[in-house]
């Protein structure tokens, strides 16, 4: 491709996107979109003897379309012979993916919570609907996917076919059952998540964010009356910030995380008073926890116990819940937490002692200012320590141009190209989200373009959360202006995050964005 005549196939999709948005269509669920030639034939496909890079790189959004590409024996839907596939992924957010081709090998996060729990000989309980399921286990474990000796998992399917703000209580309500029957068998140690605030939360939808907020607190007055009865200590927390903030100053829907601080509530039941609970981040959480459990603080965990002088009377049974996305906001009409009816969370200030947390930016491993997810929120939270983030590590590489110069994808370039294949960037199309963004396929470009390959086509996933809603078309410009700069790429294929990065083992959804990527079944578009 000359630079002359080289067009990116941005200003064609973001026509198409723009007339999908007339049919009430948004961002997060875009029906795929396939690029064809005048004949009808889909551009751009990936085929057998192809490279693909898959740009993002949270993790469990992204396994069960990596699983579609690379497993084998892959069951759940019928796939073409893509035997000979080279699939490369940016970090390895599984460890069933430890064989493939990784840019950024994970760094081992070892003496977690649940490892030193472990050691100590007690049971764990983990519990929480699919939507946050990982985080509570693979996250909060420092991402090992198997669990410790003497931990149990309970997960909770997240309701299916239907939006979720005309759910907003989700699978709350099983959860708290689980909480509740593992408080009863008297686990030595559980955690959960309540994943309402941060999944209503991303969704322009008011008045679900406020019955959101009524409806966990209703659960969380259960949970907790169980827990004290039976003389656990209950730490809540929280793991960033999203439900604090309903709307913007200029009125529009706020669906983006925040780096606002979040709570923490100390109870021990034994105690009429209220304990001296210091300010901290996340990381000082595995400390306070371990310290109640009467366990030895790992080395390398240098987080600091939240209460430093409580007496904790001897070994404790401890509980864990995380409020997914339950920052601390204003106490105003842009608050859905402020503004609804949450008796049992009020009284829980009122009567117990409480603190604040920092839980992004470099609190967390991110870079300064950036706002907390729930990734690296657990991944804290377990590991007792900041750690370096995924998006921080990827980052610097390109800051000092190692990015550049990886291993990894300078194989992945060279194989392709003296192979005669095709390089193929699955990549998300925004600019500051958790799970990528168009700076790593650019950055693969360039690489491509260096060293001579020609044949590079994009499949993007429009991302409908960190973006602003109806945004894609402007992005989608941008982006084909910095491809055309480059003078090698062409944007061939796209649909909704809502459908390739299901994390709910919805298998249709990701053979709709499988079929899209590799046999071009879409809705179809001719470049301009």
């Amino acid at each position: 491709m000359s630079t002359e005549s080289h067009s990116a196939g941005s200003h064609a999709m973001a026509g198409i996107v723009e007339e999908l948005y007339k049919e009430n269509q948004q961002d997060y669920y875009l029906e795929p979109l396939v690029m064809v030639d005048p004949a009808g034939v889909p551009v751009g496909r990936i085929d057998d003897a192809d490279s693909v890079i898959f740009c993002c790189r949270r993790g469990e959004r992204e396994v069960q379309l990596t699983e579609a590409f690379t497993d084998p024996d892959y069951p759940h839907f019928m796939r073409p012979n893509l035997g000979n596939l080279t699939f490369a992924i940016l970090t390895m957010y599984h460890e069933k993916f430890k064989d493939l081709p990784i840019g950024f090998a994970p760094n081992k996060i070892e003496a977690t919570l649940g490892e030193a729990i472990a050691n100590a000989g007690l049971k764990q309980l983990r519990v929480a609907e699919s939507e946050k399921f990982a985080h509570i286990t693979y996250f909060l474990n420092g991402g090992a996917s198997e669990p410790f000796k003497n931990e149990e998992r309970v997960g909770i399917p997240s309701p299916k076919g239907l939006p979720f703000d005309q759910v907003p209580g989700l699978s709350l309500a099983s959860v708290s059952e689980e909480v509740i029957k593992g408080i009863h068998q008297n686990y030595d140690f559980i955690a959960t998540n309540f994943a309402n605030g941060d999944v209503i939360g991303h969704i322009a939808n008011n008045a679900a964010k406020i019955e959101c907020a009524s409806i966990l607190d209703s659960h969380l007055g259960e949970v907790v009356e169980a827990a004290i009865h039976e003389d656990y200590v209950i730490l809540i927390t929280a793991d960033h910030g999203i439900l604090e903030v309903m709307t913007h100053p200029d009125g529009s829907s706020n669906m983006a995380h925040t780096s606002n601080l979040v709570p923490v509530v100390l109870i021990d039941p034994r105690v009429d008073t209220k304990i001296v609970v210091r300010d901290g981040k996340l990381a000082d959480l595995a400390p306070t926890i371990l310290a109640a459990m009467r366990i030895k603080q790992p080395e390398i965990m240098d987080g600091r116990v939240l209460a430093p002088v409580h007496d904790w009377g001897g070994r404790r049974k401890v509980l864990l819940i995380i409020l997914d996305g339950w920052g601390l906001g204003n106490e105003d009409d842009t608050n859905p937490i402020f503004l609804a009816d949450t008796p049992n969370w009020d009284g829980l200030l009122k009567k117990y002692s409480h603190s604040t947390l920092h839980a992004s930016g470099e609190y967390v491993g991110l870079k300064s200012s950036k706002a907390g997810n729930s990734e690296a929120g657990h991944t804290n939270i377990g590991a007792g320590r900041v750690v370096l983030q995924d998006d921080k590590r990827l980052d610097l590489a390109m800051q000092d141009g190692s990015f550049y110069t990886n291993s990894t994808f300078c194989q992945i370039i060279n194989d392709t190209k003296n192979n005669g294949g095709k390089l193929h960037l699955i990549g998300l199309l925004s600019e500051k989200s958790s799970h990528g963004s168009i700076d790593y396929p650019l950055a693969l470009l360039k690489m491509a373009k260096n060293s001579g390959l020609e044949e590079v086509y994009l499949h993007m996933i429009f991302d409908g959360r960190s973006t602003e809603p109806g945004s894609a078309p402007a992005l989608l410009e941008k982006f084909g202006k910095q491809i055309e700069e480059i003078g090698v790429g062409k944007i061939v294929s796209g649909v909704g995050r809502g459908i390739a990065l299901d994390r709910d083992k919805n298998y249709g959804k990701i053979q709709q964005a499988f079929d899209c990527f590799a046999s071009g079944v879409g809705r179809t578009f001719q470049e301009t």
